[in-house]
């Protein structure tokens, strides 16, 4: 079997079931869909050249092209083979970059048939984009999440994603710039939610490693998924819409269901959804309703209410009802840790709409092969917890960061990353100030190795939404909460537009909401830098930059003629060992200018046989310089084959991670 399975191509092992991206056959939590360059009325084309009107794209039965007309009609067959298939969704394709509307399109491939090579699709319509203007690009993001839920599932979705990163070195020779390109198209999938995050991961174990899919994986998660704002930027790349954006939509039917709760008045927000002009969005209100009614229990009569009118009133179909509670089902395990009964709520609130007969008695049926992937993951996550709490209580007593980073590396869930940082947190508010210096400490090492900005803002925004119910254990939580928010950014964690973000995701005006904003205000005192680092007694009450001048002081004087131990015994009584890596990058690079590398090379030996300077601080440090070359080559002509030597100094002698890739 092995063997076997070693012959698939990593969409094959997709598709047989070897790798599961597909959540129980339902759509991924939260898949969203783009709604932009949707005018109210569509219109489809008729074979006698009239036009009919249709306003909801799940109930509409629009008549095909001319080409599937004649399918449809007897004169063709449907297509049975991956070639036929080929010949026909090509047209449907051209025709969708020439007229943009998307019902037709959604029509013609619904007439196909031909789930089965729906990947297919996928993957010719952004090679196709990918050639073409940024128009047809930004057409082409469109399409994918008209069709998300639909007629694509998360699957076919996740196997047409993996096809195009196998491709991507053919795509090269034709594209030049074919690993940015796709690189955005992954990140807008993720960011419009039809691809869940985790793909990245699960990609990026089926692909070789030197392999160009991999890079476009690196570029979309470190140029668009983890840049500040990285959904408007992502969202905005080929020049946005004149529309709505998924997340100005989603905005907006929180305000209506918001201003619903406060009013009470069901026309009016009847008004209000049919005035967004989405229909095929309007799961999106089922779930956000859901979820609201779940949050706030006073609301519930209200929310079934209007999710009963709406659908007996035609305005949300049964369709669309069902996605939306689909899509709550799958994120019941997320909702669980900020409203612990979310599954019994949300099972009152399905067995409601079943007895009341707005939503069909076979959605149970139907969700039930989810149901042991729904226990699977909840175990899963019920364990992460556990192993974490251990990790962490271990580490409180050793403070020994490279064993941490070595445990939490061993549960391979960085999926988790977020509850991870949230235990840790959570944990150490409740000890005294050494944990908490500790706590800090480790977030500056974790965020340079194995968390991405993303995970830390997450892990942050899961402790500010829940700081209610930390207040009631610990009284003084908002404020601890706004002194590690404010330390993240002093030590580089956390960029200050981080919390900008982060105040984004929580209420106005909740616990959480003030908690940044008395962040922000530590951060606008003066002298903040060193209070902050001091707020627990510990640090070296130095800021970023009078610690990276520190180094480099420290690194001329030994240069000039110091001594090697005094050297070492200097960057041990800096006690940043998570800042390490900054002593390795400036170490090379003064390797680079001077004429005696050979006492510089001799620190860094005597660093890496004390263990003052882990491995992982020495990996980074290499990558630092490594990542900064382009810029070191301006001023020093040879940095690139100094660097080469380097490496292979610290490989030969064992200071480097085996995974640490050296220069071409």
């Amino acid at each position: 079997m092995a063997a076997e399975d070693g012959a698939r191509s990593p969409t094959r092992m997709l598709a047989e079931g070897h790798l599961r991206i597909a959540t129980g056959g339902r759509a991924p939590a939260d898949g969203g869909i783009a709604v932009r360059h949707i005018p109210h009325h569509h219109t489809a084309k008729k074979e006698d050249g009239g036009k009919i009107e249709q306003d909801n794209l799940g109930d509409a039965n629009p008549l095909p092209s001319q080409e599937l007309g004649k399918l449809v009609n007897g004169t063709k067959k449907v297509p049975a083979t991956l070639d036929d298939y080929r010949k026909l969704v090509v047209p449907v394709i051209e025709e969708y970059f020439s007229t943009g509307d998307v019902e037709l399109s959604v029509s013609e491939l619904r007439s196909l048939g031909s789930d089965q090579f729906h990947n297919y699709f996928v993957k010719k319509l952004i090679s196709m984009a990918m050639d073409r203007h940024d128009k047809e690009k930004e057409m082409a993001s469109i399409l994918l999440s008209a069709l998300y839920a639909d007629l694509l599932d998360s699957s076919r979705m996740s196997e047409g994603f993996m096809m195009l990163l196998e491709s991507t070195e053919d795509l090269s020779v034709d594209i030049p710039d074919a690993i940015d390109v796709l690189a955005v198209f992954v990140a807008r999938a993720i960011v419009d939610e039809i691809l869940p995050p985790v793909f990245l991961t699960r990609a990026r174990a089926l692909l070789p490693e030197s392999s160009k899919g991999i890079e476009v994986l690196q570029v979309a998660e470190k140029s668009y998924l983890s840049a500040p704002h990285h959904a408007e930027l992502v969202e905005r790349k080929w020049g946005g819409s004149t529309h709505f954006t998924v997340e100005e939509a989603k905005k907006r039917i929180q305000d209506i269901l918001r201003e619903y709760i406060e009013s009470g008045d069901t026309d009016e927000a009847f008004r209000c959804i049919r005035e967004l002009g989405l229909p095929f969005f309007h799961h999106e209100v089922v779930k956000r309703a859901l979820i609201l009614g779940m949050e706030n229990l006073s609301s519930q009569p209200l929310i079934l209410k209007l999710l009963k009118e709406s659908t007996t009133g035609c305005l949300i179909s049964s369709n669309q009802v069902s996605k939306g509670f689909s899509r709550v089902a799958d994120s019941v395990d997320d909702l669980s840790l900020d409203v612990p009964s979310a599954k019994t709520l949300f099972d009152k609130l399905l067995s409601t709409a079943i007895s009341e007969g707005w939503l069909d008695a076979s959605f149970c049926k139907s969700a039930a092969p989810g149901e042991d992937m729904w226990n699977a993951s909840n175990e899963k996550v019920k364990h992460f917890k556990e192993e974490s709490g251990h990790i962490i209580q271990e580490y409180f007593l050793s403070d020994d960061v490279p064993e941490l980073i070595r445990s939490l590396q061993e549960l391979s869930a960085p999926e988790y990353n977020a509850i991870f940082l949230k235990k840790l947190i959570t944990l150490a508010m409740d000890r005294k100030n050494r944990e908490k210096e500790m706590a800090s400490v480790l977030l500056s090492s974790l965020s340079l190795e194995l968390f991405s900005t993303g995970d830390i803002m997450k892990g942050f925004i899961m402790l500010l939404q829940s700081a209610e119910d930390t207040a009631l254990d610990i009284v003084d939580a908002p404020s601890e909460l706004a002194l590690f928010l404010a330390r993240a950014v002093i030590d580089e964690v956390l960029l200050p537009l981080n919390l900008d973000d982060i105040s984004s995701k929580l209420r106005p005006n909740s616990s959480g909401s003030q908690t940044v904003q008395m962040a922000s205000s530590l951060l606008a005192a003066r002298h903040s830098g060193e209070r902050i680092l001091r707020c627990w007694g510990g640090g070296t009450g130095w800021a970023v930059e009078d610690a990276k001048d520190k180094i480099s002081k420290l690194l001329e004087e030994y240069n000039t003629g110091g001594d090697l131990k005094e050297a070492c015994q200097c960057i041990r009584d800096l006690g940043m060992p998570f800042f390490n890596h900054e002593v390795v990058k400036k170490a090379l690079v003064m390797a680079m200018e001077k004429q005696n590398e050979a006492s510089i090379l001799a620190l860094l030996q005597e660093c890496a046989a004390e263990g003052l300077i882990t491995i992982n601080q020495m990996t980074n440090g290499f990558a630092r310089v490594k990542e900064g070359l382009d810029d070191l080559t301006l001023d020093i002509p040879n940095a690139q084959e100094k660097f080469r030597g380097y490496v292979e100094l610290a490989t030969e002698r064992g200071w480097l991670l085996s995974s640490f890739a050296s220069l071409p």
